[in-house]
């Protein structure tokens, strides 16, 4: 059964799509059944330019390991580019 349960959070960026690159306005974020992916269940991240109209978007269906480890691997990349590139520092990194 479908849960629906979506977590949308506002986005300031680009993403790559089949016609080029476009602005990134939103990411809505579930754990559902997957269109494409062969698995039961997947953590599902829409990229989309407009909430309004569900063409302009980049989708990405994966595990939820995969889910897991993308999230360790976002925090100690933030953490060591802002470390190096905004706070100067290069010691400890």
């Amino acid at each position: 059964m479908c849960s629906w349960i979506v977590e949308k959070t506002k986005m300031d960026g680009v993403a790559k799509g089949p016609d080029g690159w476009m602005d990134i306005a939103q990411a809505n974020v579930y754990f559902d059944h997957p269109f494409k992916a062969p698995m039961d269940h997947a953590l599902i991240i829409d990229f989309v330019h407009d909430p309004d109209r569900p063409d302009g978007r980049v989708a990405l269906e994966i595990s939820a390991e995969s889910g897991k480890r993308l999230i360790e691997s976002i925090q100690r990349a933030l953490t060591t580019g802002e470390a190096v590139h905004v706070l100067g520092e290069t010691a400890n990194v």
